[in-house]
């Protein structure tokens, strides 16, 4: 089991390790910079793979019409990151106690990335959120 948490503990969970994704995504979206103070950077699990072992702080924002976003309301850790209807949930990589094998692998929204950094690395970049579909 890896475990993670806010900042004060108010919120405390477990994730089956192995269903955890091995890649973490960076977005650059307004949205997801306003509320980090920077990049989101996020892991992702089914969500019946997480057990909530402190729930006492969980707070859920409607950020968009399409997802929902859960925070800490005593710390103001932001944690994690579900779509509407979708049966898994973006995990804040920073958040996860252990460390771990995961890896940075793409960025996404880098159309709307601040003008004051630089991604010089050599993971795939895409302008919106997902790989552009062939053909």
């Amino acid at each position: 089991m890896l475990t993670g948490r806010c900042e004060c503990g108010q919120v405390s969970f477990e994730v089956e390790e192995d269903s955890i994704r091995e890649t973490v995504t960076a977005c650059h979206c307004s949205q997801c910079r306003r509320l980090s103070g920077h990049v989101w950077a996020s892991t992702h699990a089914p969500m019946n793979k997480v057990t909530f072992t402190c729930e006492e702080g969980l707070t859920w924002y409607q950020s968009s019409s399409w997802a929902r976003r859960g925070f800490c309301r005593f710390c103001g850790s932001n944690l994690f990151y579900q779509e509407n209807d979708e049966d898994g949930i973006g995990i804040s990589a920073g958040c996860l106690d252990q460390t771990t094998d995961l890896r940075l692998a793409k960025h996404i929204f880098v159309a709307d990335k601040g003008d004051y950094y630089a991604l010089d690395d050599n993971l795939p970049h895409y302008e919106a959120g997902t790989a552009p579909k062939p053909g």
